[in-house]
């Protein structure tokens, strides 16, 4: 029977055994929107990675945006997620899946003054090491933008103020 250990950013695959994602690993935090990376690509071969995003009262996860190469697929753990994309707003409570398809300007939040916990289904995998690049670059805007750009993501962050102001949200700034 193989074991499976979980170091830094990485898993390395000792057998063909089942794979064990222990609690804790790697995590950072953008102020309001947490990442802890789960399952990376290399675990799926590519197809999809897992990201767990732990999110403070009223916070705005990120600008409004949109993907060019992958799909989202948020599992609500706990609390409420709020989510606009392409100009319909839904809520969803724990236990309750919603599909962020590639393509589609979208944001999410927590709608909620208590923590709100999701799971993040991505796919094809790839976009779990956005998150790891912009943590190297957190607080500078065009590092942020230049990350963005490699990943052929497009953010809207004149959006912010209009949408903390319509949801009654926060954002960190800069």
């Amino acid at each position: 029977m193989g074991i499976f250990v979980k170091h830094y950013c990485f898993m390395k695959i000792l057998t063909d055994s089942p794979l064990l994602v222990p609690p804790g690993g790697p995590s950072f935090d953008f102020g309001g929107l947490g990442v802890d990376w789960k399952l990376d690509g290399a675990e799926s071969t590519g197809r999809f990675s897992i990201v767990h995003h732990p999110m403070a009262p009223r916070a705005l996860a990120a600008p409004l945006h949109r993907h060019s190469r992958e799909d989202e697929f948020s599992f609500v753990l706990k609390g409420r997620l709020g989510v606009l994309s392409d100009g319909e707003v839904v809520e969803a409570g724990p236990g309750t899946w919603v599909r962020k398809p590639r393509g589609v300007w979208h944001t999410f939040w927590n709608a909620s003054d208590e923590p709100t916990e999701i799971i993040e289904v991505i796919s094809p995998a790839g976009f779990e090491d956005f998150f790891r690049e912009v943590a190297q670059v957190w607080g500078d805007p065009a590092g942020i933008a230049a990350v963005s750009e490699r990943y052929g993501l497009e953010m809207d962050f004149a959006s912010v103020p209009g949408l903390c102001e319509r949801f009654g949200l926060t954002f960190p700034q800069f």
